[in-house]
């Protein structure tokens, strides 16, 4: 910890989480604005204006991460500390009377403008009246205090106590600190055991053999930058881009086939996550002459405690699910494949991912941009439906707002929707690697690759592929 003066008062401010880093190493090389998250949520339910005022100031006392600021030290180091109230006001905006799209595009808008980063609250909340009945909020955050698990809750949390307020129905349980959390995470990153364990092992995955890059848009860019360096040999491509103008392109899977795969992992005790990222290794295997070792940047969300699912703030760590399956292994065989290196990778989960980065491409000798995933997953099942019904049965919709730009290629986030549970596939995307075309058609052959799989999953990967 270290003492700051701040506004004439001494506050104890802590260091960065490794969570937290990544994004703050993001910024370095992106603008700020790619740090912000845009959520709507909205009811078509005649809300109490007053009442929901009241309902997120509550919320923003529960959640601790919702008053997180940052200050800078002499030598530009980052640290972080709580401030104890919020006591903005809460614009309330009528776009009723708007054509809806427009209304959203407006929300666009100021989900790219970034937030000042220093001693200043790093979110932003409005109400929103849309067209057709619905009402609700507008949340905009800077990723190094919130991630989509946070945000999700932080959604719950008002609407439940907002409903206590109004139904009087049972208010929601407490959070928890999100102090209590850092301080686990800042006591692993101080030379613990566990830190040593998961050091080794992923030393161990760097030094195994060199993994390939496989673009989701096939060989192309991979061979031309072997062409571009003179060197056939290449493995890892450059990723990074001097235009990070970036969009969202949102495909809805509906809900009897969304069944079917919920079905299916039901019945073969698999997970959704390894499901889909059997589906995204596949299509990544057929598009890249069948390769076989595929990558795949997965996001590993650290909540598996009470502490760590309470206390909101930002977790996510991302790290490269590698896999190498062969053309006679079977679509299930894949799965299992799949599944052992994902409990893998969650069990040393908590190693800082940027560590990582750097030492990998120490040992193989890349240049700084290069990578060997192509694209990222995250999966995100606490938008699944709850059983208890805390309000009547109301129509209500969820939206993420891009930030008008991306620090990579190309980042898949799977969710559930609120009003049937089928599945979204939320592409976020930069335009100078992919178009809304070829985003298209790479979610037609994902949803090919699942379905082939899960119809045919005593088949071999050779029959699989050549199916799709």
């Amino acid at each position: 910890m270290k003492e700051f003066n701040i506004n004439g008062a001494i506050v104890q401010c802590y260091p960065l989480s490794a969570a937290q880093r990544i994004h703050n190493y993001t910024i370095k090389f992106s603008a700020h604005q790619v740090l912000n998250i845009g959520t709507g949520f909205y009811i078509q339910f005649d809300l109490d204006v007053e009442m929901l005022k009241k309902a997120i100031k509550v919320a923003y006392q529960q959640f601790d991460s919702m008053r997180l600021r940052f200050v800078k030290d002499e030598d530009d180091t980052v640290y972080q500390y709580i401030v104890p109230n919020d006591d903005r006001e809460i614009p309330v905006f009528d776009f009723s009377n708007w054509n809806e799209e427009d209304a959203h595009n407006e929300m666009r808008r100021w989900t790219a403008i970034p937030f000042e980063r220093y001693n200043s609250p790093m979110n932003y909340i409005a109400i929103i009246k849309l067209p057709n009945g619905y009402n609700g909020t507008y949340l905009k955050v800077d990723h190094m205090t919130m991630d989509s698990s946070s945000l999700i809750m932080f959604d719950e949390y008002v609407i439940k106590t907002y409903c206590a307020m109004c139904f009087d129905t049972e208010m929601p349980k407490p959070m928890m600190s999100y102090i209590k959390a850092l301080e686990k995470d800042l006591e692993y990153e101080a030379g613990s055991a566990a830190q040593k364990r998961d050091e080794e092992f992923w030393m161990n995955e760097i030094t195994k053999s060199e993994p390939i890059y496989t673009d989701f848009n096939g060989m192309g860019r991979l061979i031309t930058q072997r062409r571009e360096n003179n060197n056939p040999n290449q493995r890892c491509a450059m990723v990074v881009s001097k235009n990070p103008e970036a969009a969202i392109a949102v495909y809805h899977l509906e809900k009897e086939p969304s069944e079917r795969l919920m079905q299916f992992c039901a019945d073969n005790q698999i997970p959704m996550a390894t499901l889909l990222l059997m589906g995204l290794r596949t299509i990544l295997s057929k598009f890249n002459n069948d390769e076989k070792d595929v990558s795949v940047k997965s996001c590993v969300a650290r909540r598996g405690t009470l502490l760590e699912k309470k206390s909101g703030g930002t977790r996510i760590h991302f790290f490269p699910i590698r896999t190498s399956v062969e053309p006679e292994n079977t679509f299930f065989e894949g799965l299992q494949i799949i599944q052992a290196e994902q409990n893998k990778l969650f069990r040393h989960a908590n190693f800082d991912p940027i560590d990582y980065t750097i030492r990998r491409a120490k040992h193989w000798k890349n240049p700084p941009g290069t990578s060997y995933e192509s694209l990222s997953l995250t999966y995100q099942p606490m938008t699944l439906q709850r059983k208890e019904h805390e309000m009547p049965d109301i129509s209500y919709k969820t939206m993420w707002y891009t930030n008008g730009v991306a620090g990579q290629p190309l980042y898949l986030t799977v969710m559930h929707r609120a009003e049937d549970n089928g599945l979204d596939f939320s592409f976020e995307y930069r335009k100078d690697a992919v178009t809304e075309y070829e985003m298209e058609y790479l979610y037609y052959y994902i949803c090919r690759a699942l379905f082939r799989g899960i119809e045919n999953a005593d088949k071999t990967m050779k029959e699989i592929l050549e199916m799709i």
